[in-house]
């Protein structure tokens, strides 16, 4: 009698037998809790990241979320001007979507180049999937880009997303491939400067108008109108 009472005392102290344990957190709070971290410029969260497997996905779903967060301040910005060839549908399509879409898979380069030039160049013993995990996080500040919306300020709000951005990815770059500041710099500079070339060719494609194409935020706008 004495063991059975141990037992069930057992199974409920686990949960098992019980729902005296809390709930574990789910994938969402778990992310929520990396982003607020970053937020907060809490840089160890990149550590934890790197080993977290699962993170992979969340990495891309940041990536995607916040390119939509840009195409929507495109959006947002377009409906406030009545230009002649600037339909709010074709921004849509082209802007939100479309963009949406371009920016994740060129953000994919960006890591692709950076991780090439870590391992080719520099020596370092990182997997590609590790610096997407941190790099996918570290794009989180592009979603600052809907405040383009504000037409005085879209400029500055772009410049200020894809800056904070670009710094909060070469800490990424630098904490978790051991390699030294200027070899960080290097690799994500090259990265980075390939994404901009990307996407500055990518808002010439399919104009809507003669403003931009097929980019989100600050980027969607080409410099030949």
């Amino acid at each position: 009698m004495n063991r059975r009472l141990r037992t069930q005392a057992t199974l409920r102290g686990t949960g098992r037998g019980g729902s005296s344990n809390p709930r574990a957190p789910s994938g969402y709070q778990v992310l929520a809790g990396w982003l607020a971290r970053v937020a907060r410029f809490d840089f160890t969260v990149f550590d934890e990241v790197k080993e977290e497997r699962t993170a992979t996905a969340s990495a891309v779903l940041v990536v995607l979320v916040s390119s939509l967060f840009a195409g929507l301040g495109t959006l947002f910005w377009s409906m406030q001007h009545d230009f002649p060839g600037l339909d709010t549908a074709d921004v849509i399509v082209k802007a939100v979507i479309g963009g949406t879409i371009v920016q994740t898979g060129v953000f994919l380069a960006w890591v692709y180049l950076t991780h090439l030039l870590l391992v080719r160049a520099f020596g370092a013993e990182v997997l590609f999937q590790e610096l997407l995990r941190v790099m996918g996080l570290a794009f989180a500040p592009v979603a600052l880009s809907i405040f383009v919306a504000i037409a005085p300020l879209a400029v500055p709000f772009g410049v200020l997303s894809l800056s904070t951005a670009f710094l909060f990815s070469h800490i990424a770059v630098e904490r978790i491939s051991g390699v030294t500041t200027r070899e960080a710099s290097i690799a994500n500079l090259g990265g980075f400067a390939a994404f901009l070339v990307f996407m500055g060719a990518f808002a010439n494609v399919a104009e809507a108008g003669v403003f931009g194409g097929l980019a989100p935020g600050i980027l969607f706008f080409s410099l030949d109108f």
